[in-house]
């Protein structure tokens, strides 16, 4: 499982993900900092990678083309650095890796996790 970290979450989430095992990239590698959800969108899916995101456009571009991939993690919280909700992620990654590989649009805050299946 691969995960593309989106500009809107700090690079040091790419370093978390990474220690936790994950092979990850931060988008400010591969791409162009005003770069349109679209073009990150269309590098994930050719890439295979499941978008990190605290951006729901993600989520929205997904529904409205009723695609089956990239998988989207959404985090929903106050605090998006790693050191606050990385550990929640994490678990949620271990625990819903079968359906980050089928497709899915995953939704993280401190409380709660909430999948949905792809496509929406």
């Amino acid at each position: 499982m691969k995960f593309l970290v989106d500009m809107n979450l700090s690079p040091k989430w790419s370093n978390f993900l990474i220690e936790n095992g994950f092979e990850t990239i931060h988008w400010s590698c591969v791409g162009s900092h005003n770069s349109t959800d679209e073009d990150i969108f269309s590098y994930a899916k050719m890439e295979k990678y499941t978008i990190l995101t605290s951006d729901l456009d993600f989520g929205f571009i997904l529904a409205i083309t009723h695609g089956k991939k990239p998988s989207v993690i959404q985090i929903k919280s106050g605090a998006l650095c790693s050191n606050s909700i990385g550990d929640i992620v994490v678990n949620a990654i271990k625990l819903l890796a079968a359906d980050i590989e089928q497709g899915a649009l995953i939704t993280i805050d401190t409380h709660k996790t909430r999948v949905s299946l792809l496509p929406l």
